[in-house]
Order: structure tokens, then C-alpha cells, then sequence
């Protein structure tokens, strides 16, 4: 399918705001990406995600700061001279036309000969599974189906960069699994650099090789999919990341004691604290086990069965106004029962610890 260079990309000290607004959208982001990287922009609605996206595509121009490609800036290019091609979530195809003509409608607009545009037409549709689709229109296709051919109309004049606004929302889970994984073999095929936006926590880990979390219009975490789930900077990432995510409950450390609530949880650690400190305690589900000597009690809110695992959630004693979830199989899910109280166990390696102003302690437990 040819050959090409993928851009790399930084911004330096973006902002925006919408004419008239208060308040900006974005703010000082800063953020470094490789030629031919993944990053997925995640985080609340209105945090700025696609307003970002739209920046990149030269769709909207920032406030202050700046947008470089391969070390230039191109802030004052119009989206035809960035050389960036954009899926949106609503597929954006022309119904009146056929998949060949949707697909090769960005060549007929920049004047390629009808011969370019049919090889390059039936390349794309090749890699793309579209060969035996090419007559037909949008509306004689699936979802899955219209979702490839708005990613080969982005492909076929092949950009130095991809942008993906949610492409995937509007399919259903089995087709979304599906897609995602087409999506991420395409990109180790063209090694296209991507930015690509969703809500969904599993697209974002499983695609991406760098994550970026905004929160109100800043960055508030950029790192692996494992630095974010397992190293979390803030109690907020930690919050954020994870189905469900960790738990983050008040807690206070004394001489070898972590007290959570009524429950006090051995925890001798080697860090400079200071003794009573108020933190902040992330617990994943697989920091918590069901254990008759736990250390903590709690009482069940509610089971969800999802299968061979299953969701136990409890209110910790002394802590009722926050909910915790343990990982348990299906044995142990049918012998509780809502309403009662059982005993809980830590595993303190799997702790996550934060100060008072929600930034991450790292902190190993001896």
C-alpha cells in the first residue's frame, strides 16, 4: 500500500477558548508524541477531547501555545495543509455515492487521473476486507461495514497523521471488539501516527501505547496504559481508570498502622510522611479479599454477576459513604448474601497511596 512518513507531534503551552467564553477550554497542555505513535485522549465529557482533536486537525486555532509537526509549527495552516486525514463517530459518508466513490473521493478532490484513483481505490478496499462492496451505498451496509469505509477514506490518500473522534460508538459490543482489533492491526500495518479520542476505557488500553486523561482542560496524567492503571499520579487517575475503577477512601498512618475507617491494616512502610499523616487510599477490587481474620469489616451493598467473575461491593465500617469492590468467582458470589457483613483482607502491595492534596505517594511497603 505504499510507504509513508508519519509526522511527529508536540504541543508547547496549549491553550484555548471559545470566542466570547469565560473560561477556557484547554490549558497549558504540553505533550510530546513519536512519529508513528497511539496516543488515545481520554477523560470526562467537556474536558476538551475533541476540541484537542479539532486544534490538531486545523479545524479551530489556538488561543496561545503551539501545535508543531516534525519540529514546525503549524498553527496558522489550514486543515488541507497538514496532511492529516479525521474519522468522525457519525462515519460522514456520502449516502448518494458507492463505497469505490466515498472511498475515492479525497483523490477526485485533489485532481489525481481516474487510473491513481482506482489502484489506490482498490488497495485500500483490499486491506480492508471492501473489495466485494465497492457498488454499493452506505445504506446497504452494516455498521462495521460503514465504519471501514470512512477508515479507508481516510487511509487512501495516506496522511502523516490520523485523527479519530469516538469512531466506534455507535456500534454494538461484539462489533466494537471487533473493529478495535482491526483498527490496531491497520496502524501496526501503516504506522500512521494516531490521536484518538473515546470513552471507552477499553479501546484506550487496548490501542494505545501512550494515554493522555484531561481533567477540566488540563492534563492530568499522560503515560502507558500500565503507568495509568498501576501508577496513577493522582487520586483522580486512579479513580478514573479501571471497570470498576479503585475506590478512594480517607485514611491515616501511625506507627505502622493504616487506619481505614474502624479497621486498622498493618502497613510498615519506609517513607518520610511522618507519623498521622491523612491520606488518601486507592483500593482496587484486586486489592481486597474475602478473609475471616481481615482487618476490616464491611457490609454488602450488592453482588453483580458478570460471569466466572463476579463484583462484590461493600461499605467499610466507618467509611459508609464510600463503596469498595471485590474480585470474587462465582463459588464464592452465591454464598453472600445483601445485607450482611463480612470481614475483608488487603494486600498491602497492591495499595494505592496519595496525600492530602491527591498527589501519589510512592511508598513500598516492607
Amino acid at each position: 500500500m505504499g510507504s509513508v512518513k508519519p509526522v511527529s507531534l508536540a504541543l508547547e503551552g496549549l491553550g484555548f477558548t471559545f470566542p466570547g467564553a469565560d473560561e477556557p477550554v484547554l490549558r497549558d497542555i504540553h505533550l510530546k508524541m513519536d512519529a508513528g505513535g497511539f496516543l488515545v485522549l481520554v477523560g470526562e465529557s467537556g474536558c476538551g477531547k475533541s476540541t484537542l482533536l479539532r486544534l490538531l486537525a486545523g479545524l479551530e486555532k489556538p488561543t496561545n501555545g503551539s501545535i508543531l509537526f516534525d519540529g514546525v509549527e503549524v498553527n496558522e495552516l489550514e486543515p488541507r495543509e497538514r496532511d492529516v486525514a479525521m474519522v468522525f463517530q457519525s462515519y460522514a459518508l456520502y449516502p448518494h455515492m458507492t463505497v469505490a466513490e466515498n472511498l475515492g473521493f479525497p483523490l477526485r478532490v485533489a485532481k489525481q487521473s481516474p487510473e491513481s484513483v482506482r489502484s489506490r481505490v482498490g488497495e485500500v478496499a483490499e486491506a480492508l476486507g471492501l473489495s466485494a462492496l465497492l457498488q454499493r451505498k452506505p445504506g446497504e451496509l452494516s455498521g462495521g461495514q460503514r465504519q471501514r469505509v470512512a477508515m479507508g477514506r481516510a487511509m487512501v490518500r495516506q496522511p502523516r497523521l490520523f485523527l479519530f473522534d469516538e469512531p466506534l460508538s455507535n456500534l454494538d459490543a461484539n462489533l466494537r471488539a471487533q473493529m478495535r482489533a482491526e483498527l490496531g492491526q491497520r496502524h501496526r500495518e501503516l504506522g500512521i501516527t494516531t490521536v484518538y479520542v473515546t470513552h471507552d476505557q477499553v479501546e484506550a488500553m487496548t490501542l494505545a501505547d501512550s494515554i493522555a486523561l484531561l481533567r477540566n482542560g488540563r492534563l492530568e496524567q499522560v503515560g502507558s496504559p500500565e503507568d495509568c492503571f498501576m501508577r496513577p499520579e493522582t487520586d483522580y487517575v486512579a479513580s478514573f481508570f479501571g471497570q470498576p475503577p479503585a475506590a478512594v477512601v480517607p485514611g491515616a498512618w501511625s506507627d505502622g498502622i493504616l487506619q481505614l475507617g474502624q479497621g486498622q491494616v498493618p502497613f510498615k512502610a519506609d517513607w518520610s510522611q511522618g507519623q498521622d499523616s491523612q491520606l488518601k487510599v486507592g483500593l482496587r477490587p484486586d486489592a481486597l479479599v474475602l478473609d475471616t481474620e481481615g482487618s476490616l469489616e464491611g457490609h454488602l451493598d450488592e453482588v453483580e454477576y458478570t460471569g466466572a467473575e463476579c463484583r462484590a461491593y461493600f461499605r467499610l465500617r466507618g467509611l459508609e459513604d464510600h463503596r469498595v469492590c471485590v474480585s470474587i468467582d462465582s463459588n464464592e458470589a452465591a454464598k453472600l448474601n445483601v445485607g450482611t457483613t463480612a470481614r475483608l483482607g488487603v494486600l498491602n502491595d497492591r495499595i494505592l497511596l496519595f496525600g492530602a492534596d491527591g498527589k501519589a505517594l510512592r511508598v513500598t511497603p516492607e
